[in-house]
């Protein structure tokens, strides 16, 4: 199939992979995510907010657990990962969503929505029908969008630090500014680091088999204007069949972009929640933000995004190339969580870019069996996972 035609065809097209479902419907599978916070019986509060560069985002609060009312808990953020939403963290029942859980151990949960996804899509003067704007990756997103959020959480909850979780690029714009931004990094108590990308140079997946194409892509996108990062079914179904082969892993999850970027194997995820995890995902994002990556793959750096000319670079950066992102001067505490099994969070990018420069690691734990969604979905999270996240804040924080 001819790549332009493929690639000029994004849109959104998720029903029929749910057509197909023969599980049983369930009732988070219409809901927003106050609605499915609100139906585990927990209470939810919806706060918005504007960035320095005037994208309004939505951020979701649960003030405290179902048993304990009083709030006043110590603040913890907990930030998705690409093309995800804030959904991501309460998508499970309440024994397995980390959300749930810090909120029952008394934390005051906050859940941060990236620019571009379906609960902040807003502008003060831009509108998504405007190419400009969707002109934004992650660089974005760990330069305006966190700031933003973590002085907002603080502002609102009386503190001086919180507690800061991160999934897949929830961790890349972590890295990227806290190192950057040192006024901001002095307010993380801690970074929880689930499933860390700062390099993709050895991913596997789509992202990776799309890098092959990233120049002509661009090419695409600056002739015909396409902005936001919502694969169609014809693009779903050719990615699949390059990646999926002749497997026997479920169609339902090898024809969704997600599990297409992450990893399509489920064994560690509870099948009868796949229709509520298809009709959030994906949550959108800009295209650009999609090209980041693929061009990160090639350049196997931690870097800003490339404007691909030497020019251009020098319009937006005052040199010829992306300036490189320092991890090593991120003096945050992380507590780093990774799976052998992860084809975005690939153990060689953590093992040679990450866990050898981060400068203060409290702790590292690596799941042999785990993929890229295991650490917000999987059966087993809060057994490998989540209760030692809790035990390490408790740990740091006087509850």
């Amino acid at each position: 199939m001819n790549l332009l035609v493929i690639f000029g065809l994004m849109c959104l097209q998720c029903s029929e992979i749910l057509t197909r479902l023969s599980i049983k419907d369930m009732p988070e599978e219409n809901m927003n995510v106050p609605e499915m916070i609100r139906y585990h019986g927990y209470p939810c509060e919806t706060h918005n907010i504007t960035t320095q560069d005037g994208y309004i985002l939505t951020l979701h609060r649960i003030p405290h657990g179902r048993e304990k009312g009083e709030g006043g808990g110590f603040p913890t953020f907990l930030q998705h990962g690409f093309v995800d939403s804030s959904a991501t963290w309460t998508m499970n029942p309440p024994s397995q969503s980390l959300a749930f859980i810090l909120a029952d151990n008394g934390f005051d949960v906050w859940l941060g929505n990236s620019r571009g996804n379906v609960y902040s899509n807003k502008h003060t003067h831009l509108t998504t029908k405007d190419d400009k704007y969707w002109d934004f990756s992650w660089d974005e997103m760990a330069k305006y969008d966190l700031p933003a959020c973590v002085e907002y959480v603080l502002n609102v909850t009386e503190h001086q630090q919180l507690h800061y979780v991160g999934h897949s690029q929830g961790t890349t714009i972590g890295f990227a500014g806290f190192s950057q931004n040192k006024v901001l990094a002095s307010k993380i108590l801690t970074f929880f680091a689930l499933a860390p990308v700062a390099t993709v140079q050895h991913i596997k997946g789509a992202i990776k088999f799309l890098s092959n194409f990233a120049p002509f892509m661009k090419k695409i996108i600056d002739l015909f204007g396409i902005r936001d990062f919502l694969p169609s079914n014809a693009i779903l179904e050719f990615i699949a069949q390059e990646i999926c082969g002749h497997s026997h892993s479920s169609e339902k999850v090898c024809g969704n972009i997600v599990f297409l970027i992450a990893g399509f194997d489920t064994s560690n995820l509870n099948d009868t929640r796949l229709p509520v995890y298809l009709s959030h995902l994906p949550s959108g994002t800009s295209v650009k933000d999609f090209l980041h990556y693929l061009q990160m793959v090639k350049s196997g750096k931690f870097i800003m995004y490339d404007y691909g000319s030497t020019e251009k670079n020098q319009l937006n950066y005052h040199q010829s190339t992306p300036p490189l992102y320092n991890i090593s001067s991120c003096e945050v505490p992380v507590a780093i969580y990774s799976g052998s099994q992860d084809w975005l969070a690939d153990p060689e990018d953590i093992h040679n870019s990450i866990l050898h420069f981060l400068p203060n690691i409290l702790s590292t734990k690596n799941l042999d069996s785990w993929n890229h969604l295991d650490f917000v979905w999987g059966i087993e999270a809060n057994r490998f996972v989540y209760t030692d996240v809790v035990k390490q804040m408790l740990e740091r924080t006087d509850l």
